[in-house]
């Protein structure tokens, strides 16, 4: 059993035991109308034609998200929910222009908090900026969330500094994703419906025998709420708004009670009995995802994930699991087999709690979809391979720097959050993490929170080293680290990999326990970018759970060109 999931079944089982890890009154979208599962197909976002230079325009549209539900107002890329897909080659740049075309003065959601950074009642509330997340760009090019720009470019952000983004591709075959990024509307522009899918593909991946065309299907989770007219529903906090210092607008995660795969909802896909590739990505605001693959008829016959990728590419070597748990923004890239099961159907299904870990009821979102093993078999395919590509991991041993950095909570005297630091720093603090250019730096996570945080680090990717648990109660006393026990190893499907996104699980905290995750990480710029010293070019790091960034749980940091900076 991998340490993944030992964590979310110990976790589970404190809280089934009454030690709910989350005492907090966390607002959910629970009133969405009754609809009908798996009447509507699994829609494929189309693939852009290739180009080396591409104008993508954000529009407001409205499109049938279910056979049952009117129309729902959306925003999206090219107008279209799911966004359309990239897909380049390793090595060969693009160029994309993103044009903000997004209509009004006011955000069709009205959640937009303007006490919280970023989003105060000076700025312009419909504001966009697109973060392709894993990718290794350029600052300028990476979304940096303060490089908002409104419709037709008439205002910007403090750090907009171009209209076309550079994308290099300096990186092997890969899932990536885009996604606004902009401060503190996040959470609202991607639930409005601002997010696509981007593939990386190389010759690695051409030479080796995966299902290919049709056989490799794009799979974006999302949760939502909905009103009785097909309206999207996010909520806020309950009328009147609680007294300062709690945000009074600003809930602290989302959940929704409806599922949607590529924008639709509960939606089917009729498969051929062989072997299929599913490029998965939690695009969840909030909500972790625990999938199991089950017959339809008895919930009992299950299949096998056969896990050959994570966020930065290939395993080393297909890792078959029973399940699968992602954090929001989390990429897998797993092979089903339905050979042998002519006729049958059966459903992804989802038991993680929300929050996670120590939520339940009523947070779950049970099922997302259905496969019918209903197509006459057209083409033969082949084993999966032993070997995938190799993994080089970075050695604990060339970290010039080891870096401690904690994530912490601070709650209101009836256990509602009011926001979440990094660092124990806000997001307009002065820069504390400013790695030299080209050098390699391990990054302590210490998560003193009783939330499980999928941290996201722009421009790097990581190895994960393991996991400690520790004496919270010393750490918060003293700051030191007392450690309770040996380090615990990655899990089978974390390592040998790289990510850019990792799972920080917590500790048992009504046991004062905290948990603190290592990571590796080399801080190389694209193409090995050279600057005159002192260069900074500007990131940032954050916690993915889209709520938490928009408020505080988000920090800048800076890599430097020539001689590094002092802390």
């Amino acid at each position: 059993m991998n340490l993944r999931r030992r964590d979310f079944l110990r976790l589970g089982a404190m809280a089934g035991a009454g030690c709910l890890l989350f005492p907090k009154n966390y607002v959910f979208g629970q009133n969405s109308p009754k609809l009908k599962p798996f009447v509507d197909p699994l829609p494929i976002p189309p693939v852009l034609p290739g180009a080396t230079s591409f104008d993508i325009h954000m529009r407001q549209f409205f499109q049938k998200l279910h056979r049952d539900l009117p129309p729902t107002k959306l925003w999206g890329y090219e107008g279209m929910f799911l966004g359309p897909t990239f897909e380049v080659r390793s090595g060969s740049p693009i160029t994309v222009q993103w044009l903000n075309d997004l209509p009004g003065q006011k955000h069709f959601l009205p959640a937009v908090d303007t006490t919280i950074h970023g989003s105060e009642s000076n700025v312009p509330e419909v504001r966009s900026v697109v973060h392709l997340h894993g990718a290794k760009v350029l600052a300028d090019s990476d979304g940096y969330p303060e490089a908002w720009f409104t419709n037709g470019f008439g205002k910007t952000g403090p750090f907009f500094s171009t209209r076309v983004y550079h994308y290099p591709n300096d990186q092997a075959a890969t899932m990536l994703w885009y996604h606004d990024h902009s401060l503190g509307i996040t959470r609202l522009n991607v639930f409005a419906g601002l997010a696509g899918v981007y593939l990386i593909r190389d010759e690695d991946e051409d030479e080796l025998p995966l299902p290919k065309g049709k056989f490799e299907v794009p799979l974006v989770f999302m949760d939502r709420a909905f009103n009785p007219d097909g309206s999207l529903h996010y909520p806020v906090q309950t009328v009147p708004p609680p007294p300062p210092p709690v945000s009074p607008i600003w809930v602290p995660e989302f959940f929704g009670d409806t599922a949607l795969v590529n924008g639709k909802i509960l939606p089917f896909l009729e498969v051929e009995p062989r072997k299929y590739r599913f490029r998965m990505l939690n695009a969840c605001n909030a909500r972790f995802l625990h999938l199991t693959f089950t017959n339809a008829t008895d919930n009992k016959d299950q299949l096998h994930f056969h896990q050959i990728g994570t966020d930065q590419g290939f395993l080393h070597k297909p890792v078959t699991l029973m399940d699968l748990l992602m954090s929001p923004a989390e990429r897998f890239d797993v092979v089903i087999d339905f050979t042998g099961q002519k006729g049958k159907s059966f459903i992804l299904n989802n038991d993680a709690p929300a929050p996670f870990p120590g939520g339940g009821a009523p947070g779950m979102v049970p099922q997302f979809m259905e496969f019918r093993v209903t197509l006459p078999l057209t083409s033969t395919d082949q084993p999966l391979p032993e070997r995938l590509a190799p993994v080089h991991l970075l050695e604990t041993e060339d970290a010039v720097r080891v870096r401690r950095l904690t994530l912490r909570e601070n709650d209101d005297p009836n256990g509602n959050p009011i926001i979440d630091f990094l660092g124990d720093r806000r997001w307009n603090e002065p820069i504390t993490e400013n790695p030299r250019a080209g050098t390699i730096e391990q990054w302590d996570l210490i998560n003193t929170t009783t939330d499980g945080h999928p941290i996201h680090v722009h421009l790097v990717r990581f190895n994960v080293i393991n996991r400690q648990l520790f004496d919270l109660n010393v750490f918060n006393q003293t700051g030191k680290l007392k450690f309770l026990g040996p380090p615990e190893p990655p899990a089978p499907n974390e390592r040998p990999a790289w990510k850019d996104t990792v799972v920080v699980f917590p500790g048992d905290t009504t046991s004062g326990q905290g948990k603190l995750t290592r990571i590796i990480a080399k801080f190389d710029l694209p193409n090995e970018a050279e600057f005159p010293p002192g260069n900074r070019q500007q990131y940032v790091w954050h916690c993915h759970i889209l709520e938490h960034e928009d408020n505080e749980m988000m920090r800048p940091y800076a890599v430097v060109s020539g001689k590094e900076d002092k802390d």
